[in-house]
């Protein structure tokens, strides 16, 4: 990272630190100091956004059903599929307070930081010790993503807005494949609320 002077702050993004074993030692070792922001989503929409992903490179992919069921007919769900194993989130925040406290994480809802994105930033804003600088204001609501835009920075010619790679229609998935992944998720999200004093209202 950075250096950085008094009253900077430097940040980086990446979606592979919460689930990888290794980062909360390493990030430990670098800065204790360090605050962490996590948005999570419901974990079946995550997972189904996750193979959509995947779709979009490669359309020769099996299913999800296929992908995510060991068998589908018993319902016993494949946990050594990434996109299934992430959503398990309190399985993650378990590695990661063994070295942090909960004090140094904001968990941000990735569902309200689309119906409510000015929020969702207050609370960052609030974390991260700054002066709450973006407000409503500053958003848009763009109909055909169906995600919130940020209205154009001074000096620019037009809106920011997330990339091709987001806001893309979900395939269709067998409901009762969808019940089941809700079913087997519940009792990890349970703990995850519990984790972290936040009910993130998935089940």
């Amino acid at each position: 990272m950075p250096r950085t002077l008094e009253g900077q702050i430097s940040m980086e993004k990446t979606p592979s630190y919460f689930v990888t074993r290794e980062a909360p030692r390493r990030i430990y070792n670098m800065s204790r100091d360090t605050k962490l922001i996590v948005v999570v989503r419901n974990p079946v929409t995550r997972a189904i956004s996750d193979y959509t992903q995947t779709l979009s490179k490669n359309p020769t992919i099996p299913s999800f059903e296929a992908l995510a069921f060991k068998n589908l007919s018993t319902g016993l769900i494949d946990t050594t599929w990434s996109a299934v194993r992430i959503g398990i989130y309190a399985k993650h925040l378990d590695n990661w307070l063994q070295y942090f406290p909960l004090s140094k994480f904001l968990f941000v809802s990735g569902e309200r930081l689309v119906s409510d994105p000015a929020g969702e930033m207050g609370r960052v804003q609030d974390f991260l010790g700054l002066k709450r600088v973006v407000t409503d204001k500053h958003f848009y609501f763009n109909e055909t993503k169906g995600f919130p835009c940020l209205k154009k920075p001074e000096g620019s010619s037009r809106p920011r807005c997330l990339g091709k790679s987001k806001g893309r229609p979900h395939p269709k998935i067998d409901e009762h494949a969808i019940q089941r992944l809700q079913e087997f998720y519940r009792p990890f999200n349970m703990k995850f609320y519990q984790m972290t004093g936040q009910d993130f209202g998935w089940d």
